[in-house]
């Protein structure tokens, strides 16, 4: 098992760099800084077309992190849904969308619930995260499996975690123009832990087309 960190010391060392483990209110994140975040990819051996998740202290954090407008509909379901078990995925431009979604034009946000993971990324800004396991594979479900694929990998203390719904987050990708009226619409890419009837608006329809963050 790697390093057992205070959330102070495990800044430390993804400021320079370095990937690490920590718990969230779903499953254990693997994690990097954005600038670092080509390390996860190689790390769970996965294509490098499968994006990662910007994980955020919480949706204040995000905005000032991502610095663009977003529209009203992003702005309500975010705080309908956050902090909780929902990923969204949404067309914003920049160098983060660049560096966690190379070649694509969405990113995967989630504020989690798990003051754990909120008190590290106060610390740390927004991170580039994933769920803790090789691609394909099943996902890590604690400190201890997290730790046996990733022996190398610091981890956030004290342990043991608080154990997550182990169901990876419930995925919402807004769809610009998908409608018969020509209107925007939320799409739910997958139900998640808790299903879509509370984090979904009257507008959301199943369907797929929009790239998402596995896991997490």
């Amino acid at each position: 098992m790697g390093q057992v960190c205070s959330a102070a010391e495990l800044n430390r060392r993804l400021a320079a760099g370095e990937p690490a483990l920590f718990p969230t209110d779903t499953l254990p994140a693997l994690a990097a800084s954005p600038a670092a975040a080509d390390c996860l990819w190689r790390l769970k051996l996965r294509p490098a077309d499968k994006p990662l998740i910007l994980m955020g202290a919480d949706l204040d954090q995000l905005l000032a992190w991502l610095a663009v407008p977003w529209e009203g509909p992003w702005l309500d379901q975010a705080r309908h849904c956050w902090p909780g078990p929902t990923t969204l995925v949404l067309p914003i431009p920049g160098p983060t969308t660049e560096a966690l979604h190379p070649g694509g034009t969405s990113l995967g946000l989630r504020v989690p619930a798990s003051p754990e993971a909120v008190e590290l990324l106060r610390l740390t800004g927004p991170l580039a995260t994933t769920s803790a396991n090789r691609s394909g594979e099943p996902a890590a479900r604690d400190a201890a499996e997290a730790a046996a694929l990733f022996p190398d990998l610091s981890l956030l203390g004290p342990l043991p975690w608080p154990r997550g719904s182990g169901q990876a987050s419930a995925v919402l990708a807004w769809a610009a123009n998908t409608c018969a009226d020509g209107a925007s619409a939320w799409r739910v890419l997958r139900a998640g832990a808790t299903g879509m009837d509370a984090a979904a608006d009257p507008v959301s329809e199943p369907g797929a087309g929009c790239p998402s963050a596995q896991g997490l």
